[in-house]
């Protein structure tokens, strides 16, 4: 599996559950070698999915897990060729984990 650079917007250890209100984003890898993972935290000087849609593209993200997205920018990073799952509910790290297991669909609400 080659790697994929993910995207998540966090609200404290959950997913956000708004998109475009997120001021903290996960990066991180499917690497499955600890040695190799990356994943950093980061906290955007305002909530804006104007500069979160640039932030995704700058970072060369693939996937996008996120709480509620509006349409727009939904349409528009599958339009970049960003893989968006939305209307996730749980923490980040569960949804991390189901991601790259293979387990994780729209509309997924996760336990732990």
């Amino acid at each position: 599996m080659n790697s994929k650079r993910i995207l998540i917007p966090i609200f404290g250890s959950d997913v956000a559950p708004r998109f475009d209100l997120a001021t903290e984003i996960l990066l991180t890898s499917t690497d499955s070698q600890p040695d190799y993972e990356k994943e950093k935290i980061i906290v955007l000087p305002q909530a804006s999915a104007e500069q979160l849609c640039h932030q995704i593209l700058t970072e060369g993200v693939q996937v996008v897990i996120c709480g509620g997205i509006e349409e727009e920018y939904y349409h528009y990073l599958i339009w970049k060729k960003v893989e968006v799952i939305d209307s996730v509910i749980g923490t980040y790290n569960a949804a991390l984990a189901a991601y790259k297991n293979g387990h994780l669909s729209s509309g997924a609400i996760l336990k732990g």
